[in-house]
C-alpha cells in the first residue's frame, strides 16, 4: 500500500474520493458529543451542546486572489447553512508570500469585516504569517455555527426515491473567477470586455451564497440532505451525495441550469461547466411530496430552483467503494435528450486543470 501512494502523484485540487476514503477507513470519534465526523462527502461536522449543536467547518481559498477574504466567509457559512445551521463565529489563518505590500494585508482584512457584516458573522481570531514559498496570498478559514439538534442537515441524509433540487445553476463561482484572474486569457479567447464584465458580476449577482436557499429549504421541514457543490462542480457534489447516503443519483441534464456567461466562457477555454467550482448553487433532497414546498418557498424569496434528478437505490454487494469506475457509472447517470449515460468524472476541478502546471 505504502509503494502505491509513493508512485501515486497528487495534482492541484480535491484528494481523489478513494484515498479519501482510505485514510479516513481508520479513523475513529471517540469522544461520543461528536455526532458527525469526517467523511467523504460531508463537509461539516457537528458536536453536541445539549439543547444546541455546534457546527463546525474549515475551507482554503485557492484558486482565486481577487476578494479572497470575502470568498472565504462565503464558502465556510454555505456549509454551515447547508448543514441546516446559522453560521456565527469566524476564525481566519491568512498566509503571505515574502515581500508582499503591507496594502494587501490591509485589503484582505476589509473584505473579511465586509463578508462578516453582510452574514452577521463575528470574527474571534485566528492567525496571520509571512510565509517562504508562497507565489501568493492563501487564506484558510473554520466556521462555527449551531442549529437546533432536529434541524441540522447531513449530506448522507438522502434516501431512495427522494427528489433532487438544484438553485440557481451550476459553476457560478467558477465563471466569475476565470473572468476576474483571466481577463487577457478570456480576450484572446474571443470575448469582449462586456462578456467578461457580465461573467465577473456573477460573484454578486446572483452571488455565491447559498446562505439564505438552506435556510428557507430547511424551515419547511422537508428536506432530507443537502450539499454545497464547491470544488469538483456539480458532478462532483452528486457523487459526494451519493457516496455520502450510499445511494445512486439520476440527473436530468435538460434540467440543470447553465447560465449564458458560463456557457460561453466554458465554450472559449474547452472547459466543461458540470466539472467547475460552483459555489452559489445548492443541491437539496427531499420526499417528492415536499419537493414543490420547498420550490415555492424558494421562488418567493426571488431563488429560482428546479427538481433536476432522482435519488435511487445502489446495492452494498454491488461495490460501493470509490474510484471504482464501472461500479460508479451504474451508480450516478445522466439523462440529456432522453437517453441515459453515465455522470461525467473530472481527476479535478476544471479550474484546477485550466490553471494547472501541465496546461
Amino acid at each position: 500500500m505504502t509503494d502505491n501512494l509513493t508512485n501515486r502523484r497528487l495534482r492541484a485540487g480535491k484528494l481523489p474520493p478513494d484515498l479519501l476514503a482510505s485514510f479516513l477507513d481508520d479513523l475513529g470519534t471517540p469522544d461520543k458529543r461528536v455526532l458527525l465526523g469526517p467523511g467523504v462527502g460531508e463537509d461539516a461536522a457537528f458536536i453536541s451542546f445539549g439543547s444546541t449543536t455546534l457546527i463546525a467547518k474549515s475551507d482554503p481559498i485557492t484558486f482565486a486572489t481577487d476578494r479572497i477574504g470575502w470568498y472565504a466567509i462565503q464558502v465556510n457559512a454555505n456549509d454551515i447553512a447547508a448543514s441546516g445551521g446559522i453560521p456565527k463565529w469566524f476564525l481566519a489563518t491568512l498566509l503571505l508570500p515574502e515581500n508582499e505590500p503591507a496594502s494587501t494585508a490591509k485589503q484582505i482584512f476589509e473584505q473579511l469585516y465586509m463578508a462578516a457584516e453582510e452574514l452577521g458573522i463575528t470574527l474571534i481570531g485566528g492567525h496571520t504569517e509571512v510565509t517562504v514559498g508562497l507565489p501568493r496570498p492563501i487564506i484558510a478559514g473554520t466556521m462555527l455555527g449551531e442549529a437546533a439538534p432536529s434541524e441540522t442537515v447531513s449530506t448522507s441524509g438522502a434516501t431512495s426515491g427522494d427528489d433532487v433540487i438544484l438553485t440557481m445553476g451550476i459553476a457560478i463561482e467558477g465563471t466569475a473567477i476565470i473572468a476576474r484572474e483571466s481577463k487577457s486569457r478570456l480576450i484572446d479567447a474571443g470575448l469582449s470586455e462586456i462578456e467578461i464584465e457580465k461573467a465577473a458580476g456573477l460573484l454578486d449577482s446572483p452571488g455565491i451564497s447559498v446562505v439564505t436557499a438552506a435556510r428557507i429549504a430547511t424551515a419547511t421541514g422537508q428536506v432530507t440532505a443537502m450539499h454545497d457543490p464547491t470544488e469538483g462542480g456539480i458532478a462532483g457534489a452528486v457523487e459526494e451525495m451519493a457516496l455520502a447516503s450510499n445511494t445512486g443519483i439520476t440527473v436530468d441534464a435538460d434540467r440543470v441550469k447553465v447560465l449564458p456567461e458560463t456557457r460561453r466562457i466554458c465554450e472559449a477555454l474547452d472547459l466543461d461547466p458540470w466539472g467547475l467550482i460552483s459555489s452559489g448553487a445548492l443541491l437539496i433532497t427531499c420526499r417528492p411530496a415536499g419537493t414543490q414546498n420547498i420550490l415555492e418557498a424558494l421562488s418567493d424569496d426571488g431563488i429560482s430552483a428546479t427538481a433536476i434528478g432522482t435519488v435511487t437505490e445502489f446495492a452494498p454487494g454491488s461495490g460501493t467503494g470509490p474510484g471504482n469506475g464501472e461500479n460508479q457509472s451504474m451508480r450516478l447517470q445522466r439523462i440529456v435528450g432522453g437517453i441515459a449515460g453515465p455522470l461525467p468524472r473530472f481527476d479535478r476541478d476544471e479550474i484546477a486543470r485550466l490553471y494547472g502546471a501541465d496546461n
